[in-house]
């Protein structure tokens, strides 16, 4: 009896415990997300908080910053940049978007004309993955910003002659 007494009483410790340091982590993130200068005028902040992950430095993130438009056959692209900025008094990273939401693109005859919805998006860059600090944007408001995680491959031996 003590002893299922005892059991219950670690487990509700341990619920407790883990609530506690859930609502740190919570208050962390934003402290982080807060530490960033506000959005200006026609733009938005958009964070991307990674999991943590085993081999953190096998792994790499790229991201894509770009918008939903109707398009044609074509190739198309966004027009614009990432510019890397430095969070003066962290060492940190932010990026920030220059784009009016033009696109270019290839040349080609269309044969029907038919446009369809379509990603279209900046050149996207591949940054270093880290699960410790969010990758903060400064993007338009009528963008978005996607990502992938980027993972090696089992190493592959080269073909010797």
């Amino acid at each position: 009896m003590k002893f299922s007494k005892t059991i219950i009483a670690g487990v509700i410790m341990l619920a407790g415990v883990n609530a506690f340091a859930q609502k740190k982590a919570e208050k962390f993130e934003k402290l982080q997300i807060e530490m960033f200068p506000k959005a200006k005028e026609g733009f938005k902040q958009v964070y991307i908080q990674l999991p943590i992950a085993k081999n953190e430095n096998d792994l790499k993130v790229e991201f894509f910053v770009g918008a939903e438009k109707m398009l044609d056959c074509n190739k198309h692209f966004l027009i614009g940049k990432i510019n890397t900025q430095d969070l003066q008094g962290w060492g940190y990273n932010y990026y920030e978007i220059e784009s009016k939401g033009e696109t270019g693109g290839t040349l080609m005859a269309c044969p029907d004309q038919k446009l369809t919805q379509k990603f279209v998006y900046l050149q996207p860059e591949t940054v270093r993955y880290n699960s410790k600090l969010p990758l903060v944007f400064y993007v338009p408001k009528d963008m978005e910003v996607r990502y992938r995680v980027l993972r090696p491959d089992a190493m592959k031996k080269a073909v010797q002659r």
